[in-house]
């Protein structure tokens, strides 16, 4: 263990301790009292130049829109992670790769959309998510075919292996967008987890725990939203990725749900996720099923620091980082809309 720790430390110790020092700005409980006091925008921009954000709102003329924060928010973030990742080695590099990879199907995703609706690539462009973008993205905003676009995802993206497992070049035309989507994630979160798995260590367990809570509220989101569509019990079955807690025994009684009330019942098998669920509500001051999964996922990403030399430090950063930014996100838009009776949903971190 010593002689494994020894050697973390000298290609991965720097960008571990730099990250722990970007954990270490997330806004505090204090800070977000101080946001839903703001009265105004401006309010909103002076306090967050006391924190780590600093003057990164510094340049943007008034009136201040809630849409500019939104993306000064993201662009910081994307900054910080391409730095860590431009600095990384072997297998922390593919690890920061294997986080991008999802941002990267939303991102093709958007393409093959506009591409079946004669939308312009280059007008798609630049909705894409910076973190989700890739050196041939040139290449596929060429394609004005769903079967050119397949082809150029193929041959010019790291997605590839993805694409050829699960989804054909017949199936551009004639697969719902969003089957298409879950197709790739469920891939995607597979072989994420088991590179963890085969790196091992604290970075297996720690990473373990968090990806089989991706892959379950995949399951969970995927059944409850296919009630009163046409997809088949066994066409959404194909769908649950095989890597979470629910797998084989909750997945196969998921499979056979037809209602939110017998996906409830699956839930209760498991302790963490009958909390869950039983702390969801629909009234205007209860958290919503979404809610409570966040919640889930924040608790699991702090718990990520209590370990040390391991991998998962970093993704987590980034699902907190991002949290964040939802969270000045709702607050901005409250206070732009003057609906402070809302202004506290959002979910806390520390």
């Amino acid at each position: 263990m010593a002689d494994s720790e020894f050697l973390f430390n000298m290609d991965h110790g720097y960008l571990e301790g730099l990250c722990r020092g970007f954990r270490s700005g997330i806004l505090t409980q204090g800070d977000y009292l101080n946001l839903v006091q703001c009265e105004t925008l401006e309010d909103l921009k002076l306090h967050l130049q006391s924190t780590d954000y600093g003057t990164f709102l510094q340049n943007e003329p008034s009136p201040l829109q809630v849409a500019t924060i939104d993306d000064k928010l993201r662009e910081k973030l994307v900054i910080e992670f391409q730095h860590l990742r431009n600095h990384s080695l072997a297998p922390l590099s593919q690890f920061m790769d294997y986080i991008t990879y999802s941002y990267m199907i939303d991102n093709i995703i958007l393409l093959i959309t506009g591409t079946l609706h004669q939308r312009a690539i280059s007008e798609l462009l630049p909705k894409c998510h910076p973190l989700g973008s890739f050196e041939q993205m040139a290449s596929i905003s060429i394609a004005s075919t769903p079967a050119e676009l397949y082809n150029a995802v193929l041959v010019d993206t790291p997605l590839a292996p993805f694409f050829v497992e699960c989804i054909s070049e017949q199936d551009m035309d004639e697969m719902n967008i969003e089957l298409i989507r879950n197709t790739l994630y469920k891939a995607y979160l597979e072989s994420f987890y088991n590179f963890c798995q085969n790196i091992g260590g604290a970075t297996a367990e720690v990473m373990g725990q968090i990806l089989s809570f991706e892959a379950d509220r995949r399951c969970f989101i995927i059944t409850i939203n296919s009630f009163g569509t046409e997809l088949s019990k066994d066409d959404r079955a194909k769908l649950y990725p095989r890597c979470g807690k629910l797998y084989p025994d909750g997945l196969v009684k998921l499979a056979k749900a037809d209602d939110y009330d017998q996906v409830q019942n699956v839930a209760q098998y498991y302790g963490e996720y009958r909390n869950i669920f039983d702390n969801v509500g629909n009234g205007p001051s209860e958290k919503t099923l979404e809610d409570r999964f966040f919640e889930h996922e924040v608790k699991l990403n702090v718990l990520a620091f209590q370990q040390q030399f391991h991998f998962g430090v970093f993704y987590s950063w980034l699902k907190l980082k991002e949290q964040e930014s939802r969270n000045v996100v709702w607050i901005a838009e409250c206070i732009a809309q003057r609906n402070r009776g809302k202004i506290d949903n959002y979910v806390p971190i520390f």
